[in-house]
């Protein structure tokens, strides 16, 4: 089972999220364009995709001009009913990719732990169902404002921002981070330092609360992993 993974950074890796998928007998072949690593122009050779976060905007494609080429995989991976799962950035490529609509968050910058809280859909969904009730980590300022045609809503946040959806019969998109850890979170904290968004924000805090809420992630969100890699194995 090989699965294609696009990293746009090197602070964005696959993390606990891809440490769950070897677990499974999962194959990572991670590519990082931004390093000049080529993307294949189709899913022929993998099982699935996972398309992760980044700091660009999912139109930014001056500063990252390998978007285009990920919006059509993420395309091609609906229309052929590949599994295909997007993280943050990763999520909103997929809105975009099919119809959607991503815009700026009016409510600001979401940083820290939010709880999942499911939609009616969510219990029924054969991927992200366990990660109801749960927390996760999000770090964003862009969010989905207008899903897919025939995309579903599967939760919000406690702010009732848009946190999981499937945006296609094999895409789902997840706005937070359930792969980072404290380490992760640290380093964007490390590079958004002189943000003013940031400037009130009790980063100690927001870390130690991470840290925190760890094993419970795990325990949630692995099984999300699990999930997902049995949808790639299947026939």
């Amino acid at each position: 089972m090989t699965l294609l993974v696009v990293q746009h950074q090197e602070t964005c890796p696959p993390g606990r999220v891809g440490t769950w998928l070897e677990a499974e007998g999962v194959e990572l072949d991670v590519r990082r364009p931004d390093l000049g690593e080529l993307l294949p122009d189709d899913l022929s050779g993998h099982r699935g995709l996972l398309v992760l976060g980044g700091e660009m905007g999912c139109r930014d494609d001056a500063v990252a001009p390998w978007l285009p080429t990920v919006r059509d995989l993420l395309v091609t991976a609906a229309k052929g009913a590949v599994p295909t799962l997007g993280i943050c950035l990763g999520h909103q490529l997929a809105a975009v990719a099919l119809g959607g609509e991503v815009g700026r968050n009016p409510a600001g910058r979401t940083v820290g732990i939010v709880t999942v809280d499911p939609a009616p859909g969510l219990a029924d969904d054969e991927v992200l169902a366990p990660a109801a009730d749960s927390p996760v980590v999000q770090w964003n300022d862009d969010i989905v404002s207008r899903l897919p045609s025939g995309a579903t809503s599967l939760a919000a946040n406690d702010r009732g921002d848009l946190l999981l959806a499937r945006l296609a019969p094999t895409v789902w998109g997840v706005q937070g981070h359930p792969e980072a850890d404290r380490a992760i979170v640290t380093r964007w904290a490390e590079q958004d330092v002189d943000s003013p968004e940031l400037a009130d924000l009790d980063l100690p805090a927001v870390l130690a609360a991470i840290e925190e809420a760890q094993p419970t992630v795990d325990a949630a969100w692995r099984p999300v992993a699990s999930a997902f890699a049995a949808r790639l194995a299947a026939p």
